[in-house]
């Protein structure tokens, strides 16, 4: 077994092993959801051992790693311990190290096409770059409007907006104009 193969078994059997605490734990407390959480972690971590058996992708370790890392952070730290709210920026922090993963994800889908017997021109580095930019910022894009597509359906609080302090609207416009009328939030009734 090499020693890459041995890191990356390593990063994901201490992480599975966590997952399987928490998970645990998860049931004993009764928070099912939790549970789920951890149950959809584990499976997300199959995700790059189907790629590279099933499409004959190569991930680099060490992107791999990162990947693992960024699932553990995301939903066993962030969302069932709490991180999102205990720790201020973690939310920022999980989303631009996604922002470099997806670009890098971009960055080798193109490069691959690049290196394929069957394509008949080379794309350059220039372009690969802006490729792998444009990939990120529309995955970004996309799982944002996937964030504020649960928080209107389901109700959810995926995007944390933690605290309002104010609103914009024209529809607080006494005059009925279509201008934006910016009123504080000095109290909250729920339900009348």
């Amino acid at each position: 077994m090499s020693k890459r193969t041995k890191r990356r078994l390593t990063i994901r059997g201490v992480l599975s092993a966590l997952i399987i605490l928490v998970l645990v734990r998860s049931i004993i407390m009764g928070s099912y959801e939790n549970a789920f959480v951890c149950i959809l972690s584990l499976v997300l971590f199959c995700v790059p051992i189907f790629l590279e058996k099933h499409l004959a992708i190569d991930i680099p370790s060490v992107m791999e790693g990162i990947i693992y890392c960024f699932i553990f952070a995301a939903e066993i730290l962030g969302e069932i311990n709490s991180f999102y709210t205990l720790i201020p920026g973690w939310d920022t922090m999980l989303h631009t190290l996604n922002g470099f993963l997806v670009a890098a994800v971009g960055f080798c889908l193109v490069d691959l096409f690049n290196r394929s017997e069957q394509m008949t021109f080379r794309l350059s580095p220039l372009f690969l770059s802006i490729v792998a930019f444009c990939f990120s910022m529309t995955v970004g894009v996309l799982w944002e409007f996937f964030e504020f597509s649960m928080d209107q359906l389901l109700h959810t609080d995926m995007q944390k907006d933690f605290l309002v302090q104010s609103v914009n609207s024209v529809l607080l416009n006494p005059s009925g104009l279509n201008n934006v009328v910016r009123e504080p939030i000095t109290s909250l009734v729920v339900n009348g």
